[in-house]
C-alpha cells in the first residue's frame, strides 16, 4: 500500500523521519476533513451526521456536492475496517432513493443554482481511512459505483495527509429526476450508453491535437479522465484540469488547478477565470490551438499535478 513519509532535517544537517499517527475519535477526523472539505476534497459541505432514514438505518457522516455536481458520501474510520465497501454501497443505493429529498438539501444549503446542477449520473463515496485491506482494493476496482479510498495520516504540528490509494472509475446511470425527463435531448444521456464516449465528445478537427493533449495530462502520474456532459475531467481526489473543446476557434480549452496570481498572464494563452463563469473546474484558462501552445503549456500543466 502507499505510505507517504515526512522528513524534518536536524540541526546536524541530517533528515529524521517524523513518525505518523491516528486519530484517536473517529469524530476527530471527521471534524478535522469537514472544516476544509473543499480545499482538501473539492467538495461542498451540505449536512454531518445525516440520517438515511427508517428502512437504510444508517447516519452518513459527511454528505456533500463535488466540483462536478455529483452527490457524495463521505465516511470516516480511525482503523480500518473491512465493512467499509458494503456500507459504501449500501450508502450510495440510499442516494438513488433520495433525489428529491438532496435536491432540497442542496437548494436550502448552497442554493437553487446548485440544485439544478446536480449531476445524478455519477454519485459519489469517499472512504477515509488509516488503511483498507488487499481485498478492498481489489474488490473496489470491481464495483460499478464510483469509490475512493482515502488514506490518512496526522503528524504533530497540526499536519494532516491525505492519500488516495485505490478508486473506482464507476459507470455513469441516466440521468432520472424529473428536471432531467425535461430536458432536451441532446442534453441526457441515453441508458445505453454508460459514460459518454470520448470520440462523441472531441470534434473531429480537433482528436489529432487532443490526442497530444491527453497525453500530456496524463504523463505526471496516474489520474483519473472522466468524460463528463459538458467537459472531460482529470482528477484525482479533485479535478485537476478539465477540457472544453471549441470548432469554431480550433482550440482546446484547459481549466488548470492553477492560482492565476502565479502566473505570468499571457493574452489569448492564458486567463484568469477566478471571477469569470465557465464550464468545467479551474482558475487558470490556457488555451490550446497547437503543437506550440502545449509546449508551452507543459510547464502550467506541471504545477497543477505538483500542487494535488
Amino acid at each position: 500500500m502507499a505510505e507517504l513519509m515526512l522528513f524534518r532535517r536536524d540541526t546536524d544537517g541530517r533528515d529524521a523521519k517524523v513518525p505518523g499517527s491516528t486519530v484517536a475519535l473517529e469524530r476527530e477526523l471527521q471534524r478535522r476533513v469537514e472544516a476544509g472539505l473543499e480545499a482538501m476534497l473539492g467538495i461542498r459541505f451540505l449536512a454531518s451526521e445525516y440520517p438515511t432514514g427508517p428502512w437504510h438505518r444508517g447516519r452518513i457522516d459527511t454528505l456533500g456536492l463535488d466540483e462536478n455536481g455529483s452527490p457524495v458520501v463521505i465516511e470516516y474510520k480511525k482503523g480500518s475496517d473491512n465493512g467499509v465497501l458494503s456500507q459504501a454501497v449500501s450508502y450510495l443505493a440510499w442516494l438513488e432513493s433520495a433525489h428529491h429529498e438532496v435536491e432540497a438539501l442542496v437548494r436550502k444549503v448552497l442554493g437553487a443554482e446548485a440544485a439544478q446542477t446536480i449531476d445524478w449520473r455519477r454519485p459519489r463515496m469517499v472512504c477515509i481511512a488509516a488503511s483498507f485491506s488487499h481485498h478492498d482494493r481489489v474488490a473496489v476496482r470491481r464495483l460499478p459505483e464510483l469509490i475512493d479510498l482515502v488514506r490518512y495520516r496526522v503528524f504533530e504540528d497540526d499536519l494532516l495527509s491525505l492519500l488516495l490509494v485505490d478508486s473506482s472509475p464507476g459507470s455513469a446511470k441516466p440521468a432520472s429526476s424529473q428536471r432531467t425527463r425535461h430536458r432536451s435531448t441532446r442534453d441526457v444521456i441515453a441508458p445505453s450508453a454508460p459514460v459518454p464516449l470520448l470520440s462523441s465528445l472531441v470534434p473531429e478537427c480537433l482528436r489529432d491535437l487532443y490526442a497530444e493533449v491527453d497525453d500530456t495530462l496524463t504523463r505526471w502520474g496516474e489520474v483519473e479522465v472522466a468524460p463528463l456532459r459538458h467537459y472531460i475531467a482529470y482528477r484525482r481526489l479533485v479535478n485537476i484540469a478539465s477540457v472544453i473543446f471549441r470548432p469554431k476557434h480550433e482550440a482546446i480549452l484547459v481549466y488548470l488547478r492553477v492560482d492565476p496570481r502565479t502566473v505570468v498572464l499571457e493574452e489569448n494563452f492564458t486567463r484568469d477565470m477566478r471571477n469569470i463563469g465557465h464550464l468545467g473546474t479551474g482558475d487558470l484558462e490556457v488555451r490550446i490551438a497547437s503543437a506550440t501552445d502545449l509546449e508551452k503549456a507543459e510547464p502550467l500543466i506541471r504545477q497543477a499535478f505538483a500542487a494535488v
